[in-house]
């Protein structure tokens, strides 16, 4: 095979996509007396730098064929990786076939994922030549005998990986068992993450549907990458981190995009109450709210203070506010507009935890970044909100389910009262249902025209009792209550909570119906003069 099987100098294969750093790896690995297997453009590129190498093809008495698809897939790679060190039978069998074991195994892979989310996207040709099978193999195969193999996953190891050898007088044998599993399970680690995006980014580029009928995923494939350690969690004692587990679509709408200017890294409940002010936001985007482009959200422990969409970004802000002023206290402010300087000298000295939007004008920012605790935030992709799947992790369980806007048809959205609703009331009536469908049940939501838009005058949001919601909603309205919309995420059980509207003065309601006593609430809200829609559909968050 043009090598000396019987040699007893270490082995290690490199084989790397990868080269920064590899050169000086290979060189002190060299130095140590150690053979070294390569492949391909990392053979070439050590050789360069006069490093030996042993061609893998030497080794397999095999060319590298397909364009490089097929190098390393042989028995005398692998054998010489999987044969077992304190199984005699395995070196019995490893001698007869005249392979020699390989001690260290450094690999990383195709970059698939970088490729994948390029812009314009590339051809389905060129996706799938990135698809590693070589590399994987040989890092499972490694940290599958991780107690005679030493695994190099990524090349941030090079450094440890030869420390650990030089005190170990360049004997592989004395290399610890510590090492070798944490370089053992970051290998397991890397593989399981490239299958995962593999398969994901496949999904969403080919035609082909193997979810279940309900568009669930048969599968659920979760790879996050590297946590990001975050200072806390919700409380001081709790340790927290984040994972960017953002779609590969272009472009990215996840807050993993986000960009941050200024201020202190972003706290556990900071990206908790971001996430909402986004899902707000990017549910009051899209083509039928192109009359009112600019919304502005205030968000306080994920839920929402105030929501307002206006013709005018000012306006947005200050009607978002007076929906309840008192509890947007050390806020986050999502904008769907590029926030402008006149809009900053509204905010003024309002404490503000956080504010994202599309962008800022530059005397914006600078106006908004006298606050230094304050963060601004930018995110270029605003989409609007679309279905799509959302997780949450369970003790032992994993829910899934669509997310998105209410589907409504508002043409056959019924007027169950004497009165019938105006068409100008069931475009505020969509605005309500938007801002309600995530708003915390059991929610009540009441909203009202603006001289520029549609705004929220008082929310009731996450109780135990509808009417509570209400009376809290009520609370917060005051005196802006009266002649208001109230949305209700639910039907009403009892006939109370549209007598707890008619006290405040609400004169149109817009709930889902599908109560046994659905008739209560219809004489009551005849009985009050009232107009009421049922829009058939249930709009619950917990």
């Amino acid at each position: 095979m043009g090598v000396d099987a019987t040699s007893n100098r270490p082995r290690a294969l490199i084989s790397v996509y990868d080269k920064s750093g590899v050169v000086e790896f290979a060189q002190k690995i060299s130095d140590m007396g150690w053979e070294i297997l390569s492949t391909g453009g990392t053979a070439r590129l050590l050789k360069e730098h006069s490093i030996d190498v042993v061609d893998v093809t030497d080794v397999t008495g095999h060319p590298e064929v397909f364009d490089g698809r097929v190098k390393t897939l042989h028995p005398a790679i692998h054998a010489g990786i999987l044969a077992r060190g304190s199984n005699l039978a395995d070196l019995d069998t490893l001698d007869s076939l005249g392979y020699s074991r390989i001690d260290l195994v450094c690999v990383n892979l195709y970059p698939f994922e970088s490729v994948a989310t390029e812009s314009p996207p590339v051809e389905e040709d060129v996706l799938l030549e990135m698809i590693d099978i070589g590399g994987p193999t040989l890092l499972r195969a490694a940290a599958k005998s991780h107690q005679d193999v030493l695994v190099v996953p990524r090349k941030k190891y090079y450094r440890e990986v030869i420390d650990a050898l030089e005190e170990a007088n360049h004997n592989p044998s004395g290399v610890s068992m510590n090492l070798r599993q944490r370089m053992a399970i970051s290998a397991f680690q890397r593989t399981a993450a490239y299958d995962v995006m593999v398969a994901t980014i496949l999904a969403e580029r080919l035609s082909v549907n193997i979810e279940s009928p309900e568009g669930i995923p048969a599968h659920l494939l979760v790879s996050g990458g590297k946590a990001n350690h975050l200072r806390y969690g919700e409380n001081p004692h709790q340790a927290a981190g984040w994972f960017d587990s953002s779609s590969t679509s272009i472009p990215s709408t996840g807050l993993s995009s986000a960009v941050q200017h200024g201020g202190k890294e972003l706290s556990f409940n900071n990206y908790l109450d971001l996430d909402a002010a986004l899902r707000f936001a990017r549910s009051l985007i899209g083509s039928e709210w192109s009359s009112l482009p600019h919304t502005c959200v205030i968000i306080k422990h994920t839920n929402a203070c105030g929501v307002a969409s206006s013709t005018d970004q000012v306006s947005a802000w200050k009607d978002a506010l007076a929906s309840d002023s008192e509890s947007a206290f050390g806020c986050v402010i999502a904008f769907t507009t590029v926030v402008t300087q006149l809009t900053a000298e509204a905010i003024g000295g309002h404490f503000v935890e956080c504010i994202i939007a599309p962008g800022f004008e530059p005397g914006a920012m600078d106006y908004l970044s006298q606050k230094k605790n304050r963060r601004l935030l930018t995110l270029d992709s605003f989409l609007p909100l679309t279905d799509e799947v959302r997780y949450r992790h369970l003790d032992g369980v994993w829910l899934a389910q669509i997310e998105g806007v209410p589907q409504i048809d508002w043409d056959e959205a019924e007027c169950v009262t004497s009165i019938e609703m105006e068409s100008d009331d069931r475009n505020l009536a969509r605005f309500g249902v938007a801002v309600c469908a995530q708003v915390k049940s059991n929610s009540v939501v009441l909203v009202d025209r603006t001289p520029t838009g549609f705004a929220t005058v008082g929310i009731g949001p996450g109780q135990t009792s509808r009417v509570e919601a209400v009376r809290i909603a009520a609370r917060r309205a005051g005196v802006r209550a009266k002649g208001s919309m109230m949305v209700s995420d639910a039907f009403f059980p009892f006939r109370d909570g549209i007598d707890a509207a008619n006290e405040i003065g609400v004169t149109s309601i817009v709930q889902p119906g599908g109560s046994i006593r659905d008739q209560e609430s219809i004489d009551a809200a005849n009985e009050y003069g009232m107009s009421m829609i049922f829009t058939g559909m249930r709009l619950f968050r917990h």
